[in-house]
């Protein structure tokens, strides 16, 4: 099983976004029983509560279903992924100081597999509000990972 593990600051708004948009993705292509995903922030402070309501309405208003999700921070045994996926060069800077040496996730930034941006970082809409350019952003980057994915693993 391939694991993927998306990390943002909070694991309130970006990284279960992300999580809940890759699911429905590798649902969507029959990749179930091949890639599970799970969602953890650099941070503890959401530690135990739901996603952001801004998050939550913007999965419901995609049909989307936000249910299930609860915030919680990284832990060393999250290094036992596959993939490691952050949000910004914070969240990247963050897993790689964290990594130990035995550890051997490959770390991306998630619009690292977007080819037709020059935006790198997805914005935290936490900060900015922007819960629309967000999701966005991150429905083009794990469309773009799951096809990086089913390349690499030779999954179809």
């Amino acid at each position: 099983m391939i694991k993927v593990l998306f990390v943002c600051l909070g694991n309130i708004c970006r990284s279960p976004m992300a999580e809940v948009i890759m699911n429905e993705l590798i649902e969507t292509n029959g990749l179930d029983k091949h890639i599970t995903v799970d969602s953890a922030g650099t941070g503890d402070w959401h530690t135990g509560l739901p996603p952001h309501e801004e998050t939550v309405k913007i999965l419901l208003n995609n049909k989307l279903s936000p249910e299930g999700l609860t915030a919680r921070q990284i832990t060393i045994q999250d290094y036992e992924a596959d993939y490691l996926i952050g949000m910004d060069a914070a969240n990247i800077g963050f897993l790689h100081q964290m990594r130990k040496p035995d550890a051997s996730p490959e770390i991306f930034r998630l619009l690292d597999f977007v080819t037709d941006t020059e935006i790198i970082d997805i914005p935290d809409p936490y900060f900015t509000g922007d819960f629309n350019e967000t999701y966005e952003l991150i429905q083009k980057g794990c469309t773009a990972l799951l096809k990086y994915i089913q390349q690499k693993h030779h999954l179809t």
